[in-house]
């Protein structure tokens, strides 16, 4: 049985991408983002790449729908019919693979990507879509690549183990072992894990936060159970649906660090 693709049913869409289409295409941003990636391809040589506005639509995609994940996004775009419609994808047409979208992005420059985001968010103020009078500011503490075994101490240098045996010595245990340092560790008052005593050797940035119970747990090896951060920033237009980020800062910075720096107006 044989059913032609303008006889199955069609959705309203999705307004927000079928406004924002418009917007790019009025706009002739397929013409600029292609002049702006011209020196990252290959005129002759090559698989078949993926265009840049359809490759700058998939981030857009990952963005506005929260997903953090090119295998997400490929997946995403594969399962609807309107955002297929926002890249221009024919029905019977592959959605881009994850592995592409990978490519092409470690291929185009990260100076790149910032022009291009700031010139969808200009042409989005100028569709009424951003007004820049009243922002919304959040943040998030984002776990860090740093291990909390390897905390020491900012003063001496010391690692937390070397910290335990010194104190330890002090009151008169000779060589404690591991199961005598941490007796003394748990027998020990008023102690704390402070930022301000403690770092991370491999990420000074990371701050040491709290678990759900609201302590900070060492486990007999000396080593927290706490967890090092960041913090990651984002804004939002308060007048209309497209937003700004910004990266991490240091995991005790406050939600609005950088807001007047001009950051929460360079990515979308």
């Amino acid at each position: 049985m044989w059913v032609h693709s303008e006889d199955l049913p069609t959705s309203d869409g999705h307004p927000f991408f079928e406004r924002l289409n418009r917007i790019l295409e009025e706009s002739g941003f397929d013409a600029f983002v292609e002049g702006l990636c011209s020196s990252f391809y290959a005129e002759r040589l090559g698989r078949p790449s993926l265009q840049p506005g359809r490759y700058f639509r998939l981030l857009f995609i990952g963005f506005f729908e929260g997903v953090s994940s090119e295998r997400g996004i490929a997946w995403r775009v594969a399962d609807s019919l309107s955002l297929r419609s926002f890249l221009g994808l024919d029905l019977t047409e592959a959605a881009p693979d994850h592995s592409t979208l990978s490519r092409t992005r470690r291929r185009i420059a990260e100076e790149t990507h910032e022009a291009v985001f700031t010139w969808v968010l200009e042409r989005a103020a100028e569709a009424g879509l951003v007004r820049g009078k009243t922002i919304g500011i959040d943040a998030t503490t984002l776990e860090a690549n740093a291990a909390m075994r390897s905390i020491e101490r900012r003063d001496t240098g010391e690692s937390h183990e070397a910290f335990l045996e010194r104190l330890a010595e002090a009151s008169g245990i000779a060589t404690p072992t591991r199961a005598e340092l941490a007796r003394f560790d748990r027998s020990r008052k008023d102690k704390t894990t402070s930022n301000k005593d403690w770092r991370s050797p491999q990420d000074p940035d990371a701050k040491i936060g709290k678990m759900k119970d609201g302590r900070t747990h060492f486990d007999a090896q000396g080593g927290a159970r706490g967890r090092h951060g960041h913090r990651g920033h984002c804004c939002g237009d308060g007048a209309g649906c497209i937003g700004g980020r910004y990266g991490d800062t240091a995991g005790d910075a406050d939600e609005g660090v950088g807001a007047g720096g001009g950051g929460a107006a360079r990515r979308t």
